[in-house]
């Protein structure tokens, strides 16, 4: 059983002994979970006489002993939630029925684990249904797609997802691109889907998706799928952000036609003029079609 005892370490050491405390010094595994200054928060391994022993003797802290016996399955929440185990097993107060639970600070946590979420965020009002489907298509020369983002499904907002549903039709490309932001998930549901990923460690991987085949392209990756068969090909795409496709994605039209006709004959070997006639593109292609 995990316990985290708050500006306790001087008192823990008095009570558990000189070779807990020692292990708790060497072993890392605690380091990671705790600074050991009697300052912030001290982890140990503690059976629960000794828990109550080390509670007991400090000014104004009571245990309520359900929880203590609760911990293990509280340690797996609190990693979850990001709120310190001790928050959740160690009270402030008296020790009777009427005792008030220690107060928990944000600042502390959030410094710890990350901003962490509170319950006020994720209560709305806001529709839990999304009817995807029915939703008015983005129509491209070389397929379409719908999504749910956060200005399409607004209960999205602030939770870092979004949805879409894309087809392409026989020889339609997906855009090569790169998400500055989000990772994606692609599960295709009919058709097959010829990819290309390329990692920011210049690994290279070139492969067919088909039908119930995921494809997980992370963030950053330079990536595209297209549609070499003779029927549609319809993917679902889950991507960590709520932000629209167009939003969060930099496609190599717009980034080519951005870089000037001498970097690109320095690039690729070729005179200057090749790189002059290319189209201007503004704005992300997302869906095009091969001639």
């Amino acid at each position: 059983m995990i316990v985290l005892l708050r500006r306790a370490a001087p008192e823990w050491r008095r009570q558990c002994g000189p070779v807990q405390t020692a292990e708790l010094a060497t072993d890392p595994k605690y380091d990671a979970l705790a600074n050991t200054s009697s300052e912030r928060f001290c982890a140990k391994s503690l059976d629960f006489s000794c828990t109550l022993g080390v509670a007991a003797r400090l000014p104004n802290v009571t245990v309520n002993r359900r929880k203590v016996l609760g911990a293990t399955g509280l340690a797996g929440a609190a990693a979850a939630t990001g709120v310190g185990v001790d928050r959740l097993i160690i009270s402030s107060g008296t020790g009777n029925g009427s005792e008030k639970e220690a107060p928990i600070s944000m600042a502390d946590d959030a410094a710890r684990f990350g901003d962490p979420r509170i319950p006020a965020e994720t209560i709305t009002s806001q529709s839990h249904l999304f009817r995807l489907g029915e939703q008015p298509r983005s129509e491209h020369d070389g397929g379409w797609f719908q999504q749910a983002n956060e200005d399409t499904f607004p209960i999205l907002k602030g939770q870092e997802a979004s949805i879409l549903l894309l087809t392409l039709k026989p020889g339609g490309i997906r855009e090569p691109h790169w998400h500055p932001s989000a990772w994606e998930l692609n599960i295709v549901t009919s058709g097959v889907a010829t990819w290309i990923v390329i990692d920011g460690n210049g690994n290279y991987e070139a492969f067919d998706q088909k039908v119930n085949d995921v494809v997980f392209a992370p963030q950053g990756s330079f990536h595209y799928f297209e549609n070499r068969g003779q029927d549609d090909l319809s993917v679902i795409i889950i991507q960590n952000t709520s932000a629209p496709e167009d939003k969060d994605n930099i496609g190599i039209g717009e980034s080519l036609s951005r870089l000037p006709p001498r970097v690109l004959s320095a690039i690729f070997g070729a005179p200057e003029e090749t790189f002059e006639s290319f189209k201007k593109i503004d704005n992300s292609i997302v869906i095009l079609r091969s001639p």
